[in-house]
């Protein structure tokens, strides 16, 4: 059996726990089973999915548009072009408001329209489980094959609740995905509901939040598949977007995963934290189309609260002259 994992610098199994180191190299971690699940007991990642209680899942370790000059008087189709541009500065305006009002010192960029033609998903080398082309199983990637200057923020599990963050991410319209696990969101459907209504997509995280490697093919089967069935009865759709969790699967997981109707894997390759950012690449840094990952939390896990938390993500994409893009788009 192969079973991917996340890996520190030493080779050691890590989880995505928020307590690894802040490099990871690329490539997986392949071996036996019972060590792997060994490791992951000692590193504190697992847990039974029936206790729901959020504290026991710890957080895991394009240019703005140019506004264009003003039609000349009388022109062509100048009542319909001015018209256009009056409401292309008036959306500057306000997302320059919203900007201010939530504590930004820049305003966010916009992302470019998604492509027409959307790219090929491969997964990442290093990645694959056996047999992972031959079964047609979801690829497993951390970014997304671009050469825009973009990034996709995508947040996990639902411990979390905050109404100031819908706030705050609908004000900015700032795009971003939500894997979400049923033991933490069943305590209150609506907040996520009313996320699903700003175009957010609400993706599969599993039912309980537990170490997948470590179950049957049955076992996994009925985590993902279940969470299936609880997205569509709440949210009206089966999502073909699903998150192993602490980013550890085997060759079972993508199976079962595959059999629930599941079409991408998703990992990351940052994640941002409300005091400091993790990577996964050598050079510490933000690269076109790549994935980064955060977490529902608040006061009880971080220093600090979800909108505080956007605003480290924002700073440091902004600065880099990155946009935020929505990743559903892309695939």
């Amino acid at each position: 059996m192969r079973v991917v994992v996340q890996n520190d610098e030493n080779g050691a199994v890590v989880g995505s726990c928020g307590r690894g180191p802040g490099r990871r190299p690329r490539g997986a971690v392949r071996g036996g089973l019972g060590l792997l699940v060994a490791a992951a007991l000692a590193s504190g990642c697992v847990q039974g999915g029936g206790s729901g209680s959020g504290s026991d899942v710890r957080p895991a370790s394009g240019q703005r548009q140019s506004s264009s000059a003003p039609p000349v008087a009388g022109a062509g189709a100048g009542a319909g072009a001015g018209a256009g541009a009056g409401a292309g500065a008036a959306a500057r305006a306000a997302r320059a408001a919203a900007a201010k009002r939530w504590g930004l010192d820049r305003v966010p960029l916009v992302a470019p329209a998604p492509p027409a033609k959307k790219p090929r998903i491969t997964t990442r080398d290093g990645f694959e489980v056996d047999d992972h082309e031959e079964l047609g199983l979801p690829p497993v990637f951390t970014t997304i094959p671009t050469k825009k200057k973009i990034v996709f923020l995508t947040i996990d599990d639902g411990a979390e609740k905050d109404p100031a963050f819908l706030r705050m991410m609908r004000d900015l319209k700032i795009p971003y995905s939500a894997f979400l696990s049923n033991y933490l969101v069943k305590d209150d459907y609506g907040y996520f509901r009313k996320m699903q209504d700003t175009g957010v997509a609400l993706n599969n995280h599993t039912l309980t939040h537990p170490y997948l490697p470590g179950l049957s093919y049955a076992e996994q089967k009925r985590e993902i598949c279940g969470m299936q069935d609880v997205i569509e009865k709440r949210y009206g759709r089966r999502p073909t977007l699903f998150r192993p969790p602490y980013g550890n699967y085997n060759q079972d997981t993508l199976r079962a995963a595959k059999a629930c109707g599941i079409k991408y894997a998703p990992l990351w390759d940052e994640e941002v934290f409300v005091d400091h950012w993790e990577y996964r690449e050598w050079d510490r840094d933000l690269h076109p189309g790549d994935i980064v990952l955060s977490h529902f939390r608040g006061r009880d896990d971080w220093k600090g609260t979800m909108p505080d938390m956007i605003r480290r993500f924002l700073k440091k994409v902004t600065d880099k002259g990155y946009a935020v893009a929505r990743l559903e788009d892309y695939l």
